[in-house]
């Protein structure tokens, strides 16, 4: 190969210089897309998160008058429910970023946090700037005892149904 010229066949190329090239396989070709598709996907069923706490969460008396989740067509006050106790999941609730203010589609939405292999459902009731900001008692749930200790945490969170926070 004179002069930088490739591409050509040459006969001073042999077998052993160069490994044997194949047509690439079309069924490797579509698994990578299909699994590059599949990373984001993954990503929003369990992903990293920023989970602190609020005492004022634990306070069952606490009108929900006061949260972002109040009255509306999405807030619980529309529902039925009049203060932080009476929610069925009651203690385990918070703030979400996933909802953004006041009467928000994501009200009532329901996650599972998970923290060196404890898990813990909460019920999102109110707007949180990072992650979740939940009760001190469901964040000693989460962490053995250690909310106040720690004061925050990064946990794993996935979204699951309503239901599994008694809605």
């Amino acid at each position: 190969m004179a002069g930088g010229e490739g591409g050509g066949t040459s006969s001073s190329k042999t077998s052993t210089s160069q490994p044997n090239h194949q047509p690439p396989n079309p069924k490797l070709k579509m698994q990578f897309p299909t699994a590059s598709l599949l990373l984001p996907l993954l990503a929003t069923l369990t992903s990293a998160i920023t989970v602190s706490y609020d005492t004022g969460y634990d306070d069952g008396s606490r009108s929900l008058a006061v949260v972002s989740c109040s009255d509306g067509s999405n807030g619980f006050l529309t529902k039925g429910y009049t203060t932080q106790a009476s929610l069925p999941h009651f203690p385990y609730i918070g703030g979400a970023s996933t909802i953004a203010g006041w009467n928000s589609a994501n009200c009532g939405s329901c996650f599972t946090l998970s923290y060196n292999g404890r898990s813990i459902n909460v019920l999102a009731i109110d707007h949180a700037a990072q992650g979740f900001n939940i009760a001190q008692a469901a964040l000693n749930d989460l962490t053995g005892g250690q909310a106040v200790a720690l004061g925050r945490i990064d946990a794993s969170y996935t979204q699951v149904d309503k239901s599994v926070c008694g809605l």
